[in-house]
Order: C-alpha cells, then sequence, then structure tokens
C-alpha cells in the first residue's frame, strides 16, 4: 500500500532535488546540467548582490510573522466564543460559513478580493465613501497592500484552525468546569484558568510548528494580488525566484535563492519540531 505513495514522492519530490546543481553552474538549457560551466558560489554572491535583495527578505519576514500571530490569536477567540454557544445549529452554521473559504483556491479568492477593493466600484471603498473617506487603492499602495495579505489569509485560513482548537476543547475535563463554578468563577475566569490551560499543548504546538514557515509568506496569494506597483512592500522570496527564474531566464541566481530558502526552512522546521517535542511532547515517530 505504501509503494505508490513512495513512487510519487521519489519521482515529483526527491528526483528534481538533482536540478540544485544549477544552483552553482552558468547554466544554460541548451547544454544541461552535464555541460554548464560550474561557477561554484558566484550565483549567491550575484543574488546577495543586488539592490531589491534586503527588501525582498524583510516583506517575506513581515508579512509571513503577521500571518502567524494573526493565526494563532482570531482562531483561538472565534473558538473560546463557538464553545459559549448553546444551540448547535448555529454552531454549526457559523463553522461551515468561516471554514468555506479554506477549500476556495486563490485564483478565485484573488478575483473576488480585487472587485471588492476596487477603488471604483469595490464595495469597501463604496462604504468608506459614505463617511467622506477618499477611496484607496489596497493592492496599489504599498502602505496598505502588506495588511491586505495578512487579512485576506486570515480571512481563508483560520476557519480550519478554529476547529483545531474547537477539538482541543472537547479534551478539558467538565468536571473542572463543574469545580470552578463551585468556587464562584465567572465564565471569563473559567476560560482563564480552566480554558486556556487546557488548550495550552494544542497552542504551544501550533505556535512551534508555525515557526516552520516564517520564510514562507505564501506564494499563490502574492502571485494572484500583486503588481509591480506594490513590489517595495509585496515582493516576496518566492515571488522573487518566479520572476528571476522563469521570466529573467536567470536559472541560476534563481536556483541559488530556492537552495538557500529550502535549507533555512529545513533548519526552522527541525528546530520547531524539538521545541514542540520539548514543550508539548510532539512526536512524529
Amino acid at each position: 500500500m505504501l509503494w505508490p505513495g513512495l513512487i510519487i514522492v521519489l519521482i515529483y519530490s526527491y528526483g528534481p532535488m538533482f536540478g540544485i546543481v544549477i544552483a552553482f553552474q552558468k547554466y544554460i538549457p541548451a547544454k544541461g546540467f552535464f555541460d554548464s560551466q560550474w561557477i561554484g558560489l558566484d550565483n549567491f554572491k550575484f543574488f546577495w548582490s543586488l539592490p531589491d535583495t534586503l527588501q525582498v527578505f524583510k516583506n517575506t519576514l513581515f508579512i509571513a510573522s503577521f500571518k502567524i500571530i494573526t493565526g494563532l490569536i482570531a482562531p483561538i477567540t472565534i473558538a473560546l466564543l463557538l464553545n459559549e454557544i448553546v444551540h448547535k445549529s448555529i454552531k454549526r452554521g457559523i463553522q461551515t460559513l468561516i471554514y468555506l473559504p479554506h477549500f476556495l483556491s486563490w485564483v478565485i479568492l484573488g478575483g473576488i478580493l480585487i472587485d471588492i477593493l476596487s477603488p471604483s466600484s469595490g464595495i469597501v471603498n463604496y462604504f468608506l465613501g459614505m463617511f467622506g473617506i477618499k477611496p484607496i487603492y489596497f493592492l496599489g499602495d504599498n502602505q496598505w497592500f502588506p495588511y491586505v495579505l495578512v487579512l485576506s489569509h486570515l480571512w481563508k485560513e483560520f476557519g480550519f484552525s478554529t476547529i483545531i482548537y474547537l477539538a482541543a476543547l472537547t479534551s478539558i475535563n467538565p468536571t473542572l468546569y463543574e469545580a470552578a463554578v463551585i468556587d464562584g468563577a465567572s465564565r471569563i475566569k473559567q476560560t482563564w484558568h480552566v480554558t486556556l490551560p487546557g488548550m495550552r499543548p494544542i497552542i504551544v504546538l501550533m505556535a512551534t510548528l508555525s515557526l516552520g514557515s516564517i520564510l514562507n509568506a505564501g506564494f499563490d496569494q502574492v502571485f494572484n494580488l500583486y503588481s509591480p506597483q506594490v513590489y517595495e512592500s509585496g515582493d516576496i522570496i518566492d515571488t522573487f525566484v518566479y520572476r528571476m527564474g522563469l521570466i529573467d531566464a536567470q536559472y541560476g541566481p534563481a536556483t541559488a535563492v530556492g537552495l538557500l530558502s529550502s535549507v533555512v526552512a529545513c533548519i526552522l522546521i527541525s528546530m520547531t519540531y524539538y521545541l514542540a517535542y520539548r514543550f508539548a511532547k510532539y512526536r512524529i515517530f
């Protein structure tokens, strides 16, 4: 039963890793891997000499960090609020509504956001105009674009994380709440002294595992929403590599950037799994 999955992983995940050699070559497709000139670390030096390199890393870290922070706070808050709803039909209905965007691709959501945030016909700017605020070009303004990325990612994904935290709530012993009520604890104190400590292992686990994606700010989302106007604040490592490699045909430097990003991500993921075991007793094997 494992063979089909292993074969797919070997072909599509480990097979292409042979292309890593491009990072150390002046790669010319006509010459291939074996005849292209070997230039050592020159591609890495070229990448770090580019004027946009530091800004791209700053953008990636800024966007990814805010996604991680909001991706922890919002689902926990919504899970706590949903846990207070007594009527199951209402609770399930809300869960379905907030979970639905998770199944939509960024191609679809990108088109929706472009229409909603349009400075001329978007509903957001229409409501802002009712309060005398001038139209804002959310997807073309470097001041607003990173926050649009963070909030739209939160809108799409927080429903999925909310279900995880709701599942964690079901594992809390009900007798703890009964004891808290007997001691005179209000709903807020029950949440602070019973609910949150009961959720702590899964919160720590989700927080530590999310650190492994600190250099992954979401290629699909950014690619479908950004434009040259917002390269200054919205260009991330993945989109930078895409333009450098597939549009500008600088295969060597693009591969070097991708390799560097993968090595850092591997180190971070290893550290997060150690932290997950250290603080949440989570292990894969």
